[in-house]
């Protein structure tokens, strides 16, 4: 017997996410209660120019209090593929279309409460294609050095947990790790 979802309760139906309470069977019979937060998913992108310069967004996140350096990122609309997504994301909040877009990865952000997978895609070949930002983001960005990302990260200066995934992935592939 595997684990069973007996029951779902939404407790709050927002913009971007849901939040619901399930009860689940385990396999042994016995039954638990979990809260989740349902989310479409997302995708970040790690947008290299001509330069070999990472694009990133500094941007102010209120739940961390605070200015946050980060890959470009967005939530998937309804039913929208995830490259799809990552084109336009890039185009709102770095002001670019990749000609060339690479998915090297995903995984789920907080799988203890969270249904969110984050597909993470390399893009390449930047040509100027803005799109305008959403009305809640004031979005900086800030081009660095591909050499100085690993140092940025050990020092805390990128705590954003996404992009720190995300860069890993994307030093793993440029090293021919990873061929998703």
């Amino acid at each position: 017997m595997d684990y069973e979802t007996i029951d779902s309760e939404q407790i709050f139906s927002g913009r971007v996410f849901d939040v619901q309470t399930d009860t689940v069977r385990t396999p042994e019979g016995s039954s638990m209660k979990v809260d989740l937060v349902k989310h479409r998913g997302a995708v970040a992108i790690i947008a290299i120019d001509a330069d070999e310069k990472l694009l990133l967004v500094r941007q102010y996140r209120h739940p961390a209090g605070k200015l946050l350096l980060e890959l470009p990122a967005g939530t998937l609309e309804s039913d929208e593929p995830p490259e799809q997504c990552a084109r336009r994301e890039s185009r709102e909040e770095i002001g670019y279309e990749p000609g060339e877009l690479t998915r090297v990865g995903g995984g789920f952000m907080a799988p203890g409460y969270s249904t969110e997978f984050i597909h993470f895609f390399i893009a390449r070949d930047l040509k100027s294609a803005p799109l305008p930002q959403d009305k809640d983001e004031d979005i900086r960005v800030e081009r660095i050095a591909l050499h100085d990302i690993r140092s940025r990260i050990l020092s805390g200066q990128i705590e954003d947990v996404k992009t720190i995934a995300g860069l890993t992935l994307t030093e793993a592939y440029l090293a021919g790790d990873v061929t998703e």
